[in-house]
Order: C-alpha cells, then structure tokens, then sequence
C-alpha cells in the first residue's frame, strides 16, 4: 500500500468515527459532538500536514495550476497527493458542519431521526444537506 493510500484510508477511518458518534447523539449529545469535533480536527491536522509536505518537499505546482478558473483548479488537483489533499479538505469540513447540525438540532426543534438523513446528505454532498438542515430548523423555529 501506498502512503497516499494508506493517508486515504486512516482518514476515512477517523471521520467514520466522527460520523458515528454524530448517529448517536441522543445518547449524550454533548461528548459525542465534541468527539465528532476531535475526529474533525485530526484529520485537519492530516490536511495541514498533506499542504506543508506538498508545499515544502512537493515537486512545485502544475503549469497553468490556480485557484482563479476552473481550469486552473482542475491542473492544481491533477496530481494524486493534491487530490489526497484536497479529498481531506471536504472529509474535514463536512464533519464539522455536522457536528455543528447535531448541536443545533435541539435548540432549534429538529428531531434527531430527521438530522440523520440530514447528515447523511452532508457526509455525501455536504452543502445539501447543510442548506436542508437550514431550512428544516427555519421550519421548526417557526412552528413554534
């Protein structure tokens, strides 16, 4: 196995973690939140230590590579170990977006077995579940 894969897979592994905790919630919401929020902060410090590695010892960046067009961004992601990178970058952000759903449900009325398939839209296609996650507390907060 490869280090990139192997990376990939400890990754993958620790958010699993995190998401899990987020499913149990219910149980005790608080730790399990903050235990998703650790999960999430490992693998930031996976994502920091991928960027310093690709910075520093990294074979430079791709001709054409940038953030300022889509083909730019396409060239910057063309190699493994940047779409590693940037694979952890989503891992990342969308635990934290659901551990910050998981403690906003309660206060905002959203029962727990509608934020499971909230968070599983996040897990999949994190801004989707996060503007339904939205809408769905707007619609609790309201009927109240």
């Amino acid at each position: 196995m490869q280090q990139a894969d192997f990376v990939f897979s400890v990754a993958n592994w620790i958010v699993m973690a995190g998401w899990a905790a987020l499913l149990l919630a219910p149980l005790r919401r608080e730790a399990l939140v903050m235990a998703a929020r650790f999960a999430s902060a490992a693998v930031c410090a996976i994502y920091l230590l991928l960027l310093a590695r690709g910075l520093i010892a990294g074979p430079g960046l791709p001709e054409g590579a940038g953030f300022g067009t889509l083909d730019g961004v396409v060239a910057l992601l063309s190699r493994r170990e940047a779409m590693l990178a940037g694979w952890v970058h989503f891992l990342a952000f969308d635990l934290f977006v659901g551990s910050w759903m998981a403690e906003d449900a309660p206060r905002a009325g959203v029962p727990h077995w509608l934020l499971v398939p909230l968070l599983a839209l996040t897990l999949m296609a994190g801004p989707v579940g996060l503007l339904l996650h939205l809408l769905a507390a707007a619609v609790a907060r309201a009927r109240r």
